[in-house]
């Protein structure tokens, strides 16, 4: 009788924890933003409550904008430490946003725009690729981050690729949306 070796797991089996808590976590993430957008009229809360969280978000998306592009650079120079670093405080940066984001829009509710025509048009067609783009950010970031710590690094760089571009799209246009805003409800 001849026994047969015991093989690991395969990498697919082997990440499959790790796809079910990705997919969990982002359903529940998409899950609160979409019940706070389009379920929840706001709290009817005072007008000036959490009114500088605009503000702080945009900040938050400009600093993990610039985090990004300063980590790509890193990483193009082997700088593999400063590259970590730059890219552990983008999402730090991107999370805080998101926690910031759920506080303003779960006392406010959704932000209308109050223009009409085509500045209406380019607003709402803005605010929908960076609705659209912002989606897969979540999973993208936490496979990213996954792969890289699991040293991982081929199938690190491909999904970073395409959560590059994305990410910093949705950073920049973050920035926009809310200058935006800012210009329409102060004209």
């Amino acid at each position: 009788m001849t026994s047969k070796a015991i093989e690991p797991p395969s990498p697919a089996r082997g990440d499959r924890p790790f796809w079910i808590v990705n997919g969990v976590v982002s359903v529940l993430a998409l899950s609160v933003l979409a019940y706070l957008l389009l379920l929840r009229q706001g709290a009817g809360a005072d007008k000036t409550a959490l009114a500088f969280m605009p503000a702080v978000n945009a900040s938050f998306n400009a600093a993990a904008a610039v985090l990004l592009v300063l980590a790509v650079l890193a990483i193009k120079k082997k700088n593999v430490a400063r590259h970590q670093a730059l890219m552990l405080s983008a999402f730090a940066s991107s999370t805080f946003f998101l926690v910031g984001y759920l506080a303003y829009h779960y006392v406010h509710g959704d932000t209308k725009y109050p223009g009409t025509g085509g500045t209406r048009t380019a607003y709402l067609a803005l605010l929908a690729s960076h609705v659209l783009l912002s989606i897969p950010v979540v999973p993208l970031c936490l496979a990213a981050f996954y792969y890289a710590f699991r040293r991982n690094f081929a199938t690190h760089k491909k999904i970073t690729r395409f959560l590059f571009p994305i990410w910093l799209y949705v950073s920049v246009t973050g920035v926009v949306v809310f200058f935006v805003l800012r210009a329409a409800y102060a004209g």
